[in-house]
């Protein structure tokens, strides 16, 4: 280890880092400042990755959760040869650049995730490391090791603040990831001041008891770290923790050690004096040391190395493993080219199902034909119906496909999350969609990355019943509808909710969310042709050439909408809408269902705000509902088909 070398790595990414934010004059320079040694360490010296080829999947994974501190994971993506241009970097923070403000997946080469949103990297970070050692127990072999590799996490005092972490925190230990490695930037400095006005906790002994191991050191002495890290690598049940202690805004003669360096630049007269005092040239721009360059150029032949290596010792696995092969081609390939093998389960018209039972008969249809597909519950399984007779996942069985997260829903969203990064698999979450509520920030994310992740949501409306109104979603399903590029299947019955299962698993660009029933629907008939127009968000249940109105409802309310149908005098056609937004995304389609000038009321079991602007009228839900039988709340509030016809 050249510990000069790194040093100059560190020093570095101090000068592109506050410079970057000072040139944007928006930034977080305290962390970069902070951690540089840290980062210097892990990019210079410890990670296996190949920065030509930064999607190879056997490299080690590299998670900024503390997102705010982007200018340091971009200094050492340009610094160690990742596509991305000093030009890039100079951009920091502008439209279009690559360099955004919190790091973007999909945007630069070699951010593995989506951060900002404190604790959210963390959660990722033990989705990635279940998906390697689920890789490693399918894939390997005693002559060949194809998947080995570590995940790393940066994490500050913020990220360990947030609930979410410790419902990952917990997960992780339980599951004995002991390639999960996190180092937590312990600068004891927030947005507000300093952490013990808010954070006096000991963040160690929370560890130790959720099964990690705990390690300590300082941020800016690399050989003890390096120690560390190996000590954390020689740990192979339990993942660690190294609580690094730093001098946020490090070099900063006025500023270091105080939230004013935590997220503003440090002004043009403090760059110039902690240039000054970190032995920079006080007068150049995004300065980088000559040795730094020099080591990088050094170490990059043994980086191009380790990845030619394990492409051979793969070719070599591929030869002596031709079913493996094929099976890893499987998990690697085109996940759409396999859906339409699964066979349907039978449903047949006029048999009364729950969509709940019905979606984990349709689980279970695809799974056995996709071994990719894998998922869990937040201890719901039993009710959410998302068990699959492939073993549980566990420390003794990595191999199982059947996940059980616990009650910790944010966790499991973000372990979800990890998991579709990772790549090699389709990780579903499943829980009641009352707690969705809990994961919304783990959704938002996954839309915003384009990650298509699944969700099941089950006990979707009043007609949960004697739960009450605690368990009884009313503007929950609307709540999802209006996050960008995530999609919102609710099934009429049981027919639709193996459809809706399919369009969810053919998605590429976009999460999906299936809101399905704990109460029977009975299977209505349908025209020859609805498979194809479900496909494009709603098609005609009860057709009428020229009706008197037109019947627009969803999930359960469409039974609903056939028994008002049948009370009334008057001509009503009626319209199964399994996705508003996939309506929306065909608008042409919609003006084939829907008549000109023809009266339109709606109908679901939730706030009815969402629906006024496709239709008339609309019978709904606008407040929270009642203990009972689920029959008796719905009569109490109106649900009924009596009332759905007096909006004809």
């Amino acid at each position: 280890m050249n510990i000069p070398a790194l040093k100059s790595l560190a020093l570095s990414v101090r000068s592109l880092s506050m410079d970057g934010v000072q040139a944007a004059n928006s930034g977080h320079p305290g962390l970069p400042l902070g951690c540089a040694d840290l980062g210097a360490l892990v990019y210079g010296d410890v990670l296996k990755h190949d920065p030509t080829h930064p999607d190879w999947i056997d490299r080690d994974r590299f998670i900024l959760s503390a997102g705010h501190g982007s200018m340091f994971l971009y200094s050492l993506l340009h610094l160690t040869g990742y596509d991305l241009p000093m030009d890039e970097v100079k951009k920091f923070r502008q439209l279009g650049s690559k360099t955004p403000g919190h790091p973007e997946y999909g945007w630069t080469p070699g951010v593995e995730t989506t951060t900002g949103p404190l604790g959210a990297g963390f959660s990722n970070a033990v989705g990635f490391a279940i998906a390697e050692t689920k890789l490693a127990a399918e894939f390997n072999t005693p002559a060949h090791k194809i998947v080995d590799h570590y995940t790393y996490a940066l994490s500050g005092d913020g990220c360990l603040m947030e609930g979410v972490s410790a419902e990952a925190a917990s997960l992780a230990g339980h599951l004995e990831l002991g390639k999960l490695i996190v180092f937590y930037d312990s600068n004891g400095i927030t947005i507000e001041g300093h952490t013990d006005i808010a954070f006096t906790e000991d963040v160690g002994k929370r560890f130790e008891a959720y099964g990690w191991q705990v390690l300590k050191g300082s941020a800016h002495d690399i050989a003890q770290m390096a120690d560390l890290i190996a000590k954390a690598k020689a740990e192979t049940k339990k993942p660690s923790l190294l609580i690094l202690t730093s001098t946020i805004g490090f070099g900063s003669p006025n500023k270091a050690g105080t939230h004013d360096v935590h997220g503003a630049p440090l002004g043009a007269e403090e760059i110039k004096l902690t240039k000054k005092n970190l032995g920079l040239p006080e007068d150049q721009q995004f300065y980088i040391v000559p040795e730094a360059l020099k080591y990088v150029n050094e170490k990059a032949p043994g980086w191009k190395k380790a990845y030619a290596d394990w492409q051979a010792t793969f070719a070599a696995w591929a030869k002596a493993n031709p079913e493996l092969k094929a099976k890893w081609d499987l998990h690697f390939g085109d996940y759409t080219a396999q859906l339409d093998k699964a066979e349907e389960p039978s449903f047949p018209v006029g048999e009364a199902v729950a969509t709940r039972v019905a979606g984990g008969k349709s689980l279970n249809a695809f799974a056995k034909v996709l071994p990719w597909l894998i998922g869990g519950s937040a201890d719901l399984s039993p009710s959410n119906n998302t068990s699959m007779p492939y073993g549980e996942y566990s420390p003794t069985n990595r191999t199982g496909r059947t996940f059980h997260y616990g009650v910790r829903e944010h966790g499991m969203g973000g372990a979800v999350n990890g998991l579709n990064l990772h790549g090699g698999y389709r990780a579903f979450g499943a829980t009641f969609l009352v707690f969705a509520d809990y994961m919304r920030p783990t959704l938002r994310l996954a839309a915003l990355m384009n990650l298509p992740a699944i969700h099941v949501f089950t006990h979707d409306s009043i007609f949960v019943g004697e739960d009450g109104p605690t368990h009884q979603p009313i503007e929950h399903a609307e709540s999802l509808r209006i996050i960008p590029n995530l999609l919102v299947f609710r099934p009429g019955d049981a027919q639709e909710t193996f459809q809706a299962w399919k369009l969810a698993l053919a998605q590429t660009k976009r999460p999906s969310v299936l809101l399905l029933t704990r109460q029977n629907l009975k299977t209505y008939e349908k025209p020859a042709t609805w498979k194809e127009d479900f496909k494009k968000g709603a098609y005609v249940v009860k057709d009428e050439a020229k009706p008197d109105v037109v019947v627009i409802a969803t999930g359960s309310e469409v039974n609903l909408a056939l028994e008002a149908a049948a009370l009334s005098t008057k001509k009503v056609k009626v319209i199964s809408v399994t996705s508003r937004e996939l309506v929306k995304e065909n608008p042409d389609h919609w003006k084939k269902l829907v008549p000109a000038g023809v009266r339109v009321v709606a109908a679901e079991a939730g706030i009815t705000s969402g629906w006024l602007g496709l239709a008339d009228a609309a019978l709904g839900i606008d407040r929270f509902g009642e203990s009972g039988p689920g029959a008796a709340v719905a009569k109490h509030l109106g649900l009924t088909a009596e009332a759905l016809s007096k909006l004809f």
